[in-house]
């Protein structure tokens, strides 16, 4: 019997994808572990391998469509021994089939007529719905859509109590007024995402439309519920960077014969890691109406890639030597940038670490990425008058801040964490111990 081949779930949270290049073609003989096609979720384009063995009868999705749903048949797989020819017509019968469904709805509906009454009643409540004290009965929503639209209230027949007019009255007197009311009823949620709508479309600057990824998508909505949800407190610290830099020096050396290279970002992570477990009431998240207590600390480490941004995590970094974390992250980082990170690697993290430094910015607020509660912003070091034993010297510094969710982290264990973090960069022998 002819298999279906279905959008497969490629993480916890996926709801839909972008069957994005398939790697085989109709009659084509796949074996099970094959790779038939790369689907592209909110994060990364990760690869669609067979499980059975067959011949590839009907492809019901073409490559490149979007928002194919989880689940959805995207190809038919004629097994051994099948007709090929017969298992492709099966499936395009079976695409057809979707029509007899609607007549099991047309025998419910058969009864309808009885519903017809219903309509007939609701003229009697326009007497009624008239006028009150010389005034329309009107809800106060329902005169805003109104005056908004243009609508004449005392021409409506009302359907709420009393024959008081309501909002869905004057969606149904509008005809497709529901689009516009919707900025109207929710002013705080919709402005950054209407408003610029209407800037392309009335824009007579030449420019391109270019449709929204999936990870575009993805990264509009959690920034916009994080900021939206979570409120945030920011504590910056100077950090002298000096002795780090020269401990850094003197490991690379020791390490150049095994091919490994520390960067200052690999000795930030451990640091931060180092400093969650001093400081664990900063090592937490909410969750529901709990506080999640992490025994070790998973640090998300920001990776900008083309189209968006990733986060790939070092587990258990407060236990990892730096060699290990900064192989660790060239290959998750060197993978990101490929779509070949699994749903593993990127989604969890106690905490993330976002470094802006080698572009030259010196200091910035990160938005913290749900559900965790904080997130260390790094920005770049430079040469600084510092005063040291009370003389003016100077320093490479940089500054740190970080970002910590209110409801979860009280401002002074943040403080605690900046200060130990602060600490152990600047004395990171201790992070080595």
């Amino acid at each position: 019997m002819p298999i279906e081949l279905k959008m497969p779930a490629l993480s916890p949270t996926m709801e839909e994808g972008t069957l994005a290049k398939w790697l085989v073609k109709e009659g084509d003989k796949v074996s099970s572990g094959d790779v038939l096609a790369e689907i592209e979720t909110d994060k990364a384009t990760m690869e669609f391998e067979a499980v059975d063995e067959g011949v590839i009868a009907k492809i019901l999705v073409p490559e490149g469509t979007d928002e194919v749903k989880v689940g959805a048949p995207i190809a038919i797989l004629a097994q051994e021994g099948e007709d090929v020819a017969a298992a492709s017509a099966g499936a395009a019968a079976r695409a057809e089939t979707p029509a007899p469904p609607p007549p099991p709805p047309e025998t419910k509906a058969a009864p309808a007529p009885a519903p017809a009454p219903a309509p007939a009643p609701a003229p009697a409540p326009a007497p009624a719905v008239a006028s009150d004290d010389g005034r329309v009965k009107a809800s106060p929503l329902a005169r805003r859509l109104a005056a908004a639209q243009g609508i004449d209230l005392s021409m409506l027949t009302g359907s709420g109590p009393g024959g008081r007019i309501v909002k869905a009255d004057i969606e149904a007197a509008a005809g497709k007024a529901p689009a516009k009311a919707a900025p109207a009823e929710a002013p705080a949620g919709a402005p950054t995402i209407a408003a610029p709508a209407p800037a392309i479309v009335e824009t007579d600057i030449p420019h391109e439309a270019v449709k929204l990824s999936n990870m575009r998508r993805t990264i509009a909505r959690r920034l916009t519920e994080a900021k939206q949800t979570i409120p945030h407190i920011y504590l910056t610290v100077d950090v002298r960077l000096d002795a780090l830099l020269k401990l850094r020096a003197e490991l690379n050396a020791g390490l150049e014969a095994r091919g490994v290279k520390l960067s200052v970002n690999d000795m930030l992570i451990k640091a931060l890691a180092v400093a969650l477990m001093e400081v664990p009431e900063c090592n937490v998240s909410i969750s529901g109406d709990q506080l999640l207590k992490y025994k070790r600390a998973d640090i998300s480490v920001a990776v900008a890639i083309p189209g968006g941004l990733i986060t790939p995590i070092i587990v258990g970094a407060d236990t990892k030597v730096l060699s290990a974390i900064s192989k660790e992250m060239a290959d998750l980082a060197g993978r990101a940038r490929e779509g070949k990170l699994q749903p593993h690697e990127y989604q969890g993290g106690t905490a993330s670490i976002s470094n802006m430094g080698m572009y030259g910015i010196t200091q910035f607020d990160a938005i913290i990425n749900p559900p965790q509660s904080m997130i260390m912003a790094i920005g770049a070091g430079e040469k600084r008058p510092v005063i040291i034993d009370d003389s003016l010297q100077i320093a490479t510094v940089m500054s740190a801040t970080g970002s910590f969710d209110h409801r979860a982290i009280d401002g002074a264990d943040g403080a605690r964490l900046m200060k130990t973090f602060k600490a152990l960069v600047e004395s990171p022998l201790g992070m080595l111990a």
